[in-house]
């Protein structure tokens, strides 16, 4: 049986200790992608530096997940492709991407662009809770245990 891969677009990711974390108690493969212009190191997991160049990141994740794995990103795009090879995929707040709900995360992205090239005002993100930390981490733990 194939070990389960976790792999995170790590670019300015919150979770990488967390992650690491749970990786390491399931045993589970850690790769963090991230660019060089990014500060990341690990305990546990490979970190791989690529080109800053646009999309660099989420290309190499493309490139590697398999069926099964899972991934960790806030990009809807790369969530889309993702889930396009059988891949499990959460964002930084322990949030699941799933079929029934990524084509409405996309289209909400493009209406916020829309906002944006209009000089229009949209909610923005807040600052990061302790409780955000906790979901996810239950719900990376979900996942590896096939609960959901």
């Amino acid at each position: 049986m194939r070990r389960i891969k976790i792999l995170v677009d790590g670019d300015g990711s919150p979770v990488i200790k967390i992650t690491e974390e749970v990786a390491e108690k399931f045993g589970c493969k850690l790769i963090i992608f991230t660019n060089y212009a990014h500060q990341v190191e690990s305990d546990y997991g490979q970190v791989k530096k690529l080109d800053i160049e646009s999309q660099s990141v989420d290309m190499e994740i493309i490139n590697r997940v398999k069926a099964g794995d899972i991934v960790i990103t806030q990009d809807y795009g790369l969530a889309a492709l993702v889930l396009g090879k059988g891949a499990s995929v959460i964002n930084n707040s322990g949030n699941r991407y799933t079929e029934e709900n990524i084509d409405h995360l996309l289209a909400r992205r493009h209406f916020y662009a829309q906002m944006r090239r209009a000089n229009k005002r949209h909610p923005t993100h807040s600052k990061r809770t302790p409780e955000q930390d906790e979901n996810f981490r239950e719900s990376l733990i979900r996942l590896l245990e096939r609960r959901d």
